[in-house]
């Protein structure tokens, strides 16, 4: 018996890569709540209570660097969240901090955009984050840099701007729990798999992106993440 799609199957979702032609497949996104002392304090939470929680969006979430978007509907109040995102080569279940750069293909500039007004009101009414942060287009991500090339990238400058002006800045070597340790945590929830991409929390800073403004996540080493609303 001959087996056939009964719809067109969809097409993977893809990033470039720094640099060259070819692409990264994403297969999924986890991303890290509060990860940034700072920002844990802006959020009203306490950043020493609580081992690291993610939440994920779905993998056609991410888009590449440089488009101009139509500004996200349902929403009042669209934040901008600057983050290191970890690009997953080699999964496994229950990896050792030790040996999880092992488990890196690189890394890449990312904004985890986020209907704040959704998600406060998620938080009151305890429902789930879902439609406040897994929305078509949230995922803004900077083309991808090998790990071969980049190093660890356990330190260095990451600043978010909005039409020029600054409104993030802080140090990846800030995040409370660093990308070694949020592997290991989070392959003890779920089989990390090539393709996975990680959002590794967001410093202090976030605020609201209006209708026709541009929005430019830089860290250094990488490729920024830039988008323009409509």
């Amino acid at each position: 018996m001959t087996q056939s799609f009964v719809l067109p199957a969809p097409a993977p979702t893809c990033l470039p890569v720094a640099g060259s032609d070819d692409l990264f497949p994403v297969r999924r996104i986890f991303c890290v709540g509060r990860n940034y002392a700072e920002h844990a304090r802006e959020m009203g939470n306490d950043p020493d209570a609580e081992p690291p929680f993610f939440f994920t969006k779905p993998a056609d979430a991410a888009i590449p660097s440089g488009l101009t978007i139509p500004f996200p509907p349902m929403t009042q109040n669209l934040h901008h969240e600057a983050e290191l995102v970890v690009a997953i080569g080699k999964g496994g279940a229950n990896i050792d901090a030790p040996d999880a750069m092992e488990h890196i293909w690189g890394f890449a500039a990312g904004n985890d955009l986020t209907r704040r007004d959704l998600q406060a009101e998620a938080k009151a009414t305890r429902r789930p984050w879902d439609m406040a942060k897994g929305f078509d287009n949230s995922a803004v991500i900077g083309p991808l840099h090998p790990i071969a090339q980049t190093g660890p990238m356990t330190s260095g400058a990451i600043t978010c701007t909005v039409d020029g002006e600054a409104r993030q800045s802080g140090d990846l070597s800030e995040m409370i729990w660093p990308t070694a340790d949020i592997i290991a945590f989070l392959s003890r929830l779920v089989t990390l798999a090539p393709g996975d991409l990680i959002m590794t929390g967001t410093p202090a800073g976030v605020g609201a992106i209006e209708p026709g403004q541009t929005c430019a996540v830089e860290i250094a080493g990488l490729s920024p993440a830039e988008v323009t609303f409509a």
